[in-house]
């Protein structure tokens, strides 16, 4: 009874998000329009160790010459999980390098904008920071309709989820990059002055 209470309930869910997807994209694809020229990309997840630094690693082959970083919540100092490591190897791309920091005000202030991983991330990173660049949640940009308005965290879970998961932020990061620049050296250094 209560498996079906909640298969249920997940069904709904899905539904009211594929439902609401598109109002979700136009707003966001409103929102990069009005944040032009975007030359610095700040990606955050929970733990700085799959979704973003899989987005930080990704990005640049689609938007050449933009600046680009990721941070998370919790857990400085980790490298990315095997599993997370050998998915981003199966794409072309290396996160063997890569070490998790916690994003703090300095880092969210040197962006124009600041992608998130899930929707409520945005209202942890305005406690944690306060105001900062225009905040997006990265699944309203997909073009596909989702069964889940977050990209889903991978961590401790099978290699089909990292690939899953991996493919969705490809997919988003493609819409995203119409919108970024090539970077200067110093992030918001060439953006056109106010009227």
């Amino acid at each position: 009874m209560i498996s079906g209470l909640k298969s249920l309930a997940k069904g709904a869910l899905q539904t009211l998000t594929r439902a609401l997807h598109p109002r979700r994209r136009a707003r966001a694809l409103r929102l990069l329009a009005a944040a032009r020229p975007v030359r610095s990309v700040l990606f955050l997840c929970l733990g700085n160790v799959c979704r973003s630094p899989y987005a930080e690693a990704s990005f640049p082959r689609m938007a050449t010459g933009a600046n680009v970083d990721s941070a998370g919540f919790i857990g400085p100092g980790r490298a990315s999980p095997e599993q997370a490591q050998e998915a981003a190897r199966q794409r072309g791309l290396d996160l063997s390098p890569h070490v998790s920091k916690v994003v703090t005000e300095e880092i969210a202030r040197r962006h124009d904008l600041i992608v998130v991983m899930e929707p409520r991330q945005r209202g942890r990173l305005r406690r944690k920071v306060g105001p900062t660049a225009p905040v997006i949640t990265l699944g309203d940009l997909d073009p596909e309709p989702p069964a889940l308005r977050a990209i889903p965290d991978p961590w401790g879970k099978d290699p089909e989820v990292f690939q899953t998961s991996f493919a969705r932020i490809d997919r988003c990061l493609e819409e995203l990059s119409r919108f970024v620049v090539a970077g200067s050296p110093e992030p918001g250094v060439g953006k056109d002055p106010k009227p």
